[in-house]
């Protein structure tokens, strides 16, 4: 993706099922889960750039003794400082005293059997070491102690913070971390005291009740009660001070959650390959948490996976597919191979078919396997060209082995022609000056297009708000003298806000939402803005659940050529040469490469929750009411 946008977070769950002298045994440490953890972590560090935190849990502890440890930061190199921090404690120790997990447990922090970690890219809000998961809600009662981390994003904040003051609580802040932490914390302490209230006219001690409300916490109880009003994309996992661990996503599967376990180890993270490295196990032995399901971990070691909330119609996003997650998934891979194969019918229309003057390429790194698949489409085409000359030579009587030789020496000109400048950095008071220095983000390789005679095409994840292409990307290939430069999204047109863990939420900064604008302003049609606008109002006065997308109707206004049209304008800079042309994946395509995740509502419209709906509606009326604010 050209364009940086912020999205989702990671996570990584990790509960050891055996005592930690097992794992000193048998892999000869006693901190075999923080370096599990540790590896979990950096496998998944494309998924958070702001922080990362590590709370871990020690079982069966005497009261009296810390068994809740947490760790965050901030840096830089967050993850290294996280690290080294954990891992100071440990590194003037004797062998013998690293080699004795009693000893460990019993004096130093981070040796627990239950482990939570989180990798942190906000979205939205400051970038403070109080923003970095994992949160606690810390209680003197072992089973109240709640530690909770996630990748999510609800859209209805507003009325799940109103329901925690009708229970007469004071939230410190409103957020949709500590709402969801506070939410689920009423809930943990309301079914502790109901076990409490059940326990103590049987006469047992304070002491014994304690023991049992450990044995007898319905933690899929717990959360059906809590989670009954969310809305939005989640994996939210939960540590209780006891010993309990859950792991939950919502009913759409819109946020992604993996997991394994044997008799040793039980590991969730938000990516497959991450598990699959650090285990050295297979792509089958790593299991896909069910929507609107929790896997529950009891303290006894039990494992369940527990539908917890209704399924709704499974909408994965799609962008997980065509960008965020890495691509080292068997699935995530294929798919991307796809989504570049399925364009090339558009891309040799765009060139005429004319193959030999036209250099193939892609930007940024993240496209290079969409590339592959592109490359690999482009060949299967310039194959039935080939056999095509060659049949009609044939035919003609004229096939000479000098001929043949070159049909068989025709390929697909591939060279890498724009390669990000990592290092350079445009610390300029002045625009003018700065604006010149960002234009040169990108070098480029000279010496291999044919002045005003090649095409150049290349491919994208995709496109969200167009400047990078403007005023970086096409202005220094067009130092090339290109006779056309062709940019080809693998993702559709980006057209509505997300809400539920991406950094889209104002339409204004939508280069397909800028196109349809012009495209209205130049057809005089402005005023069904309006008309739309006054609509979008009155869908804030209907229960939530008959909303409907009024911002779709603008769009139906125009195809989606007309639309890349206007985009194609709007991206190419002042005066250049070179023609621009912008060709889009279509969504009919996306759902085709990636079968099993439908998650479209960034390209169609089409929200998987209520929430959605009504924020693509309110995000509307703050671009009519210049409001720069989110829409939820």
């Amino acid at each position: 993706m050209s364009d940086h946008i912020k999205h989702e977070c990671g996570l990584a769950l990790i509960r050891l099922l055996k005592p930690l002298e097992y794992y000193q045994e048998k892999y000869g440490s006693s901190l075999y889960g923080l370096h599990k953890m540790q590896l979990l972590l950096q496998k998944q560090r494309n998924r958070g750039q702001d922080g990362a935190g590590l709370v871990t849990i020690k079982m069966d502890m005497e009261p009296g003794n810390r068994y809740i440890s947490r760790k965050r930061s901030n840096s830089p190199q967050y993850l290294k400082d996280l690290f080294d921090g954990v891992f100071s404690h440990f590194n003037d120790l004797p062998p013998e005293k690293m080699n004795d997990p009693a000893w460990l447990k019993q004096n130093k922090p981070y040796t627990g059997e239950l482990l939570l970690g989180h990798l942190r890219y906000g979205t939205h809000g400051p970038n403070t070491i109080e923003t970095v998961h994992p949160f606690l809600r810390q209680n003197n009662w072992i089973t109240r102690n709640l530690v909770l981390a996630g990748n999510f994003n609800l859209t209805n904040v507003d009325e799940l913070f109103n329901e925690l003051i009708g229970f007469g609580q004071y939230p410190k802040e409103k957020s949709d971390t500590v709402t969801v932490l506070e939410k689920i914390g009423h809930f943990l302490d309301d079914e502790v005291q109901r076990l409490f209230s059940w326990f103590k006219p049987e006469g047992y001690s304070n002491e014994q009740i304690n023991q049992l409300i450990i044995e007898h916490l319905d933690v899929h109880r717990l959360l059906q009660r809590s989670t009954r009003k969310f809305d939005g994309g989640y994996v939210m996992a939960g540590l209780i001070g006891h010993g309990d661990a859950f792991v939950m996503r919502d009913p759409s599967g819109i946020r992604p959650a993996f997991y394994y376990h044997d008799d040793e180890i039980v590991v969730v993270a938000s990516e497959r390959p991450a598990i699959q490295t650090v285990l050295n196990i297979r792509y089958f032995q790593v299991k896909e948490l069910q929507p609107g399901h929790a896997l529950i971990i009891k303290k006894n070691g039990l494992v369940t996976e527990e539908l917890c909330k209704e399924p709704l119609p499974k909408t994965p996003c799609s962008f997980e597919r065509i960008y965020f997650s890495r691509g080292t998934d068997r699935d995530i891979y294929l798919e991307r191979k796809k989504l570049g194969e399925f364009l090339v019918k558009k891309i040799l229309k765009a060139i005429d078919n004319d193959l030999e003057n036209t250099i193939f390429s892609f930007i940024p790194n993240t496209a290079e396997v969409a590339f592959f698949g592109m490359m690999k489409g482009l060949e299967a085409e310039l194959n039935q060209i080939k056999q095509q000359k060659i049949l009609e030579l044939q035919q003609k009587n004229e096939l000479t082995p000098e001929k043949l030789q070159e049909i068989l020496n025709m390929s697909v000109r591939a060279e890498k022609l724009a390669v990000k400048d990592e290092k350079l950095r445009t610390f300029i008071a002045d625009n003018v000056s700065r604006g010149q220095m960002v234009s040169h983000v990108y070098d480029v390789t000279y010496g291999i297009v044919q002045n005003e005679v090649d095409t150049l095409v290349l491919i994208d994840d995709s496109i969200v708000r167009g400047t990078t292409l403007r005023d970086t990307i096409i202005y220094i290939l067009s130092t090339l003298r290109p006779k056309k430069i062709i940019i080809v999204s693998s993702a559709p047109q980006i057209r509505y806000p997300d809400c539920y863990g991406i950094d889209m939420s104002k339409m204004k900064e939508f280069i397909a939402f800028r196109a349809l604008v012009a495209l209205l302003e130049e057809d005089n049609k402005t005023h069904l803005m309006q008309e739309v606008y006054e609509r979008c109002l009155e869908q804030e006065k209907l229960p939530i659940e008959n909303m409907t997308n009024q911002v779709q109707y603008l769009y139906s206004q125009y195809t989606e050529e007309q639309i890349s049209a206007k985009i194609s304008q709007l991206v190419t800079p002042d005066n250049i040469l070179p023609k621009v042309e912008v060709i889009y994946q279509t969504i009919e395509d996306l759902h085709m490469a990636c079968p099993e995740n439908h998650g479209d509502w960034y390209f169609s419209g089409n929200y998987p929750t209520y929430g959605g709906t009504r924020v693509v509606n309110r995000a509307f009326i703050n671009y009519i009411n210049n409001n720069d604010e989110r829409a939820y």
